[in-house]
């Protein structure tokens, strides 16, 4: 003795208002799993660090009446120096390429 089709779709219905789900007789994909599951934005974040004060935010605040040296730019900018004395630096931009930005 079967159950007509009309008879169950009915009571899916009405278990889906009961459980709050989504009433879908078709199986039709929705993206309701997706939706349903918990954000990962909170979690990445927390992942990684706060970012505490830096040197550059110290300047910015209190200006150049400080004498504040960042030690790592420093080397940076000598290790860089001294690329460019032995010609292993940045190539120069040609002058056609900026006047073709400019258009």
């Amino acid at each position: 003795m079967s159950v007509p089709r009309a008879r169950l779709l009915d009571l899916m219905k009405v278990q889906c208002k009961v459980f709050s789900t989504t009433f879908n007789p078709e199986g039709i994909r929705m993206g309701n799993k997706v939706l349903r599951q918990r954000l990962r934005g909170p979690a990445l974040a927390s992942y990684y660090p706060r970012k505490i004060v830096t040197i550059q935010d110290l300047q910015r605040e209190f200006g150049v009446d400080y004498m504040i040296v960042n030690e790592e730019e420093e080397d940076r900018l000598e290790h860089l120096a001294g690329l460019r004395a032995r010609g292993k630096g940045n190539a120069k931009k040609s002058a056609a390429a900026d006047t073709k930005k400019k258009r």
